[in-house]
């Protein structure tokens, strides 16, 4: 899972290999993981509005993630009901990010994390905020 405002991301989350994302372990990420992300990275953030952008997959729309998003204090912004399952910003990040790793052969998880924290590295400042930028558009 990643996270990410108009600045950087701010959570790269690598769920467990062979574990589905579910609604327990997506809350339990949620409030384990993304708060003390956003503390670190975005001082001050937490007393201001997080806004939160989900699609429509069930571990993000089941009430338990919806009642850990009110009690973090976000605010979750729904997609609309008929809108496909993904995201737009899936399309923004995920796509050229797969276009990168396509062709190369990774012989640990660990090999792939570290590909995909090196070229969310290697992206401009601006990818982040043009990304943001499309949801609004």
């Amino acid at each position: 899972m990643l996270f990410w405002d108009m600045h950087e991301p701010i959570l790269v989350h690598f769920q467990v290999h062979g574990q589905t994302v579910n609604r327990d372990n997506y809350c339990a990420m949620s409030r384990n993981e993304l708060k003390t992300a956003i503390c670190k990275k975005r001082r001050g953030m937490l007393s201001k509005k997080v806004l939160l952008y989900h699609d429509n997959a069930r571990p993000h729309t089941a009430a338990a993630t919806v009642e850990t998003v009110q009690q973090l204090g976000f605010k979750l912004l729904q997609q609309p009901p008929y809108s496909p399952d993904l995201a737009p910003s899936d399309y923004h990040i995920f796509s050229p990010l797969k276009e990168a790793l396509r062709g190369h052969r990774f012989t640990s998880d660990e090999e792939v994390k570290e590909a995909v924290h090196a070229w969310l590295q290697e992206q401009h400042k601006c990818f982040f905020s043009v990304g943001i930028q499309k949801l609004v558009e």
